[in-house]
């Protein structure tokens, strides 16, 4: 039996985090990260917490990668176990050749029989018993004390933790020096008990540029403040809540009058999610930019006024952090699973423009570009995010923004143009054939521009009518409204051109996907699409007609994405091979190379098959 080296890696592995919910170890976790990132090493984060309060496991996984590969990779390199009911299961997912971190103030099981790990046994308890009186103090500065013992079992710099722990208790002084007497605690155990025993480094670089760390929610409510938003009407629900809280954190910050002190917004928490679109819709009627936030069940809530909003085309921003379904499903796993749900939103025929984003940056972009085209079609806009992107913090592009740019308030009518019109006005009459016609605002003007909107059919001046044909023409101008929708969103980034294999995603898939796809053109030429909203623009469906295989890379179980492909392009099924992960946790590139291959295989065996 060939001996198994111990796993040896600069900047280049995956450490998992074992704790207890509620124990205040996510805090001490994001210290580890962002201490990488500080060091100028690119990093990604996933925390995976349940939906309680506290007692049950949590994991955090740190992906150190300075190629830039911020996806989740799959397997663990090290794992940091400091959770009794998931040790064995912590212990047997360690890869070969990995490093085993556990409080050692008990000794392990029997049990615990591998030989192909490394076993780093630190007294975390005894060294917080010896050191701190108070319960609350000992759990949590033994979070803080394995922080330190990484950063010498991992060569890091360690100025860099006491510089972050400055940094993070800025406004609480006295809080800086016991924290770094805990990191100092770790550091010195590690140093004079397990000298030299970790071959994974991580050492400074200068990688990072001008990237900052954020979470997507937080992105996405800075962009309603800088698209114009003044109304937010909500509900609460996980994954969704922190958008609407950092919008108010925002809106504090950028939108009270200096001179008064009065709010320039507001946020009304309804009684449900049917109630906060309802308010939104309001606002947005009469002219506010005004949006909510939600998850799928919330979708569901609202989908009757979706259909109002599309039917009476009001615009409306709708911001959908996806989770695990149906019903309530795994609340704090993430999910590409409303994809259909969203896009057809309502009973009848309706369609919805949905927007996909795939890191923070893109959060901020198409939150601002969302609203300007709900207000230039008069209809509703879905973005589409996930739990993944919402709540854990990205390395990302920084936030840009362009002080000259006008919003697109779209084909609104104001006092001066009502009063010169020479013909009558009709609210759902097209007059440019784009299937956009124009509104008003309450209040534009004295005596013209007033109509009624309604959700029941109705006529081109938006009088009440039954008539099928008038309702049949209606709803067929709304087709070629959608045919305009498809030159405006976000086109698809596509790259390659020479294969006959392309590789299609979407979302949060985008970072696994990179990778993957890096690691399979190595041997096979493959053409790939990142799809970034619906409806889909020509580009797509070119994309599509140019290929022999497609695979689709999604993270729910019906293939969502292959439906709207199949149903709005007339893709033959038959060429479509779909990639699914369902288990609520993000994609990894692991994964995504090996269902690949396995199909590429059967594919080249069925050619060769045909061939002789």
């Amino acid at each position: 039996m060939s001996e198994i080296k111990n796993l040896c890696a600069t900047n280049d592995f995956v450490i998992r985090f074992a704790n207890v919910n509620g124990s205040g170890s996510a805090s001490a976790n994001n210290l580890f990260s962002k201490a990488v990132f500080r060091l100028g090493v690119p990093v990604s984060s996933k925390n995976i917490f349940p939906s309680n309060i506290q007692g049950l496991p949590t994991w955090f996984e740190v992906r150190i990668n300075e190629q830039g590969y911020l996806g989740r990779r799959g397997g663990y390199d090290f794992i940091v176990a400091v959770n009794g009911q998931t040790m064995i299961r912590d212990y047997h997912d360690l890869l070969p050749g990995g490093y085993f971190f556990y409080d050692s103030s008990k000794r392990l099981p029997d049990t615990f029989t591998r030989n192909d790990i490394v076993e780093i046994g630190i007294p975390l308890t005894e060294i917080c018993n010896a050191n701190y009186t108070e319960p609350r103090l000992r759990q949590i500065f033994k979070n803080i004390i394995y922080v330190g013992a990484l950063a010498y079992l991992f060569d890091m710099d360690f100025s860099v933790f006491e510089e972050s722990i400055k940094s993070q208790f800025a406004k609480k002084e006295k809080l800086i020096a016991p924290n770094i007497q805990a990191l100092k605690l770790g550091y010195d155990y590690a140093e004079a008990h397990h000298n030299r025993v970790c071959g994974l480094n991580i050492h400074r670089r200068d990688l990072n540029g001008e990237q900052i760390l954020m979470e997507g929610n937080a992105a996405a409510g800075l962009g309603a403040v800088y698209a114009g938003a003044t109304v937010a009407g909500w509900y609460p629900i996980t994954p969704s809540t922190s958008v609407v809280e950092a919008f108010e954190k925002y809106c504090r910050a950028y939108r009270v009058d200096e001179a008064t002190g009065k709010n320039k917004f507001a946020i009304l928490q309804a009684e449900d999610e049917l109630a906060a679109i309802g308010i939104v819709i309001g606002a947005s009627w009469n002219g506010a930019r005004a949006f909510t936030a939600t998850s799928g069940p919330g979708v569901s809530l609202m989908s009757e006024f979706l259909g109002l909003a599309y039917f009476s085309e009001i615009p409306v921003m709708l911001m959908d952090i996806q989770r695990t379904g149906p019903s309530t499903g795994m609340p704090t796993r993430t999910q590409q699973s409303d994809v259909l749900s969203a896009a057809y939103a309502s009973h009848g025929d309706t369609k919805n423009v949905l927007l996909f984003p795939a890191n923070p940056t893109e959060c901020f972009e198409l939150t601002v570009e969302g609203f300007d085209l709900a207000e230039r079609l008069q209809t509703p806009v879905i973005l589409m995010s996930d739990l993944d992107l919402g709540m854990n913090v990205h390395q990302c592009d920084p936030l840009t923004w362009d002080d000259g740019r006008m919003y697109d308030r779209g084909k609104v009518l104001n006092e001066q143009q009502l009063t010169d019109l020479s013909e009558k006005w009709g609210r759902y009459l097209d007059v440019d054939g784009d299937g956009i016609p124009y509104r008003t605002i309450p209040g534009a003007h004295p005596e013209k521009g007033a109509y009624f909107t309604r959700g029941s059919s109705h006529d081109e001046y938006a009088a009440y009518t039954e008539d099928g044909e008038v309702y049949a023409r209606g709803m067929q101008r709304l087709l070629v409204k959608w045919d305009t929708a498809k030159k405006l969103v976000p086109a698809a980034e596509i790259t390659g051109a020479n294969s006959a294999i392309g590789v299609i995603y979407y979302g949060t898939s985008d970072y696994s996907s990179q990778e993957a796809l890096d690691t399979l053109r190595s041997n096979q030429a493959i053409d790939s699409m990142r799809i970034r909203a619906f409806p889909f623009g020509a580009e797509v469906a070119q994309f599509v007609e140019n290929h022999d295989v497609l695979f689709v890379i999604e993270q729910n179980r019906d293939a969502q994405m292959k439906s709207l492909l199949v149903n709005e392009l007339a893709v033959n099924p038959n060429k479509v091979i779909t990639v699914l992960n369902i288990d609520g946790m993000p994609i990894t590139a692991t994964f995504l190379v090996s269902e690949i291959q396995q199909h590429l295989a059967k594919i080249s065996t069925a050619s060769q098959i045909q061939e002789a």
